[in-house]
């Protein structure tokens, strides 16, 4: 008679075994990699999704900037430049600083202003979502950001005395525009852009076109980028090409103004949808 059957499994490489050091260091390394991809994925549609974000914001001012130009006879918002900005004619009051001034939080200043209402007081259009940007003294305070990031092109509307004479005493030579007729290819003429935090103080964007030095700086808050929406009422980011137009975005860190003389492309593309010649496009305040 045979005897009984062996239960027992030979030893062969059917037996089941245990993962050795090597093999679990791989897999963790695959596992790390997978995750950094999926992270890197995952960042790059959240800052994409604030970019969309922020163009709607600017196309949102700008509608707001045209409907108020057809309610007041086609002149435009007042844009007026330092104190002078704290006050409801101009587009939004306020200047923004580093300290724990009060402009900084009051959401008034946005919605009781000249644009306020053509925005339904909805004072979060003003602000890229992107912009957290505080200095230390204000995060020590609590606060989770300032009011405003959003700039209006300091050729686009009247800044009172700047522009008293017909023109903009810090572009002489060029057209100031006063008038939504005056603007002859508004699709090429920027209205407001995300501003650096360093510089976006007044919320009056300014640079000497004639001279390759950034005064003020656009922002790159978008995969190194600003938004800007144009007189036509289109918005739209633009990619930054140098260095120095995309310093980081935190308190002091510009150091302006900025000498780009050595490689103005940045600083030429924003001159050209600033302005044009006064000769190729008289503007008129009346």
């Amino acid at each position: 008679m045979n005897g009984p059957i062996s239960m027992a499994q030979p030893m062969n490489s059917a037996r089941r075994r245990g993962f050795t050091l090597l093999e679990l260091l791989v897999t963790t390394g695959i596992i790390g990699i997978l995750a950094g991809l999926l992270l890197s994925a995952l960042t790059g549609s959240q800052a994409k999704a604030r970019g969309l974000f922020c163009q709607n914001n600017n196309k949102e001012l700008a509608m707001a900037w045209l409907i108020y130009a057809d309610d007041h006879s086609q002149r435009l918002a007042y844009n007026l430049a330092d104190s002078a900005a704290r006050t409801n004619i101009n587009w939004a009051a306020g200047v923004l600083d580093w300290e724990l001034s009060s402009d900084n939080t009051n959401l008034a200043n946005l919605t009781e202003a000249a644009l306020g209402a053509y925005v339904a007081k909805a004072s979060t259009i003003y602000r890229c979502p992107s912009d957290i940007a505080l200095s230390g003294l204000q995060r020590a305070a609590g606060w989770a950001n300032r009011a405003r990031s959003y700039s209006m092109n300091a050729s686009v509307g009247d800044a009172g005395e700047l522009t008293s004479a017909g023109y903009n005493t810090n572009n002489p030579g060029y057209t100031q525009f006063f008038t939504l007729t005056s603007i002859t290819a508004p699709a090429g003429i920027f209205v407001f852009l995300d501003e650096h935090p360093d510089s976006v103080s007044d919320g009056y964007f300014v640079n000497h076109v004639y001279r390759p030095e950034w005064i003020r700086l656009p922002a790159s808050w978008h995969l190194g980028g600003a938004t800007f929406s144009f007189a036509d009422g289109h918005a739209e980011t633009h990619l930054w090409k140098c260095a120095s137009t995309m310093p980081p975005s935190s308190p002091d860190a510009a150091g302006l103004p900025i000498d780009v003389s050595s490689d103005p492309r940045d600083f030429d593309w924003i001159g050209d949808r600033m302005t044009v010649s006064s000769w190729s496009a008289p503007s008129s305040r009346y």
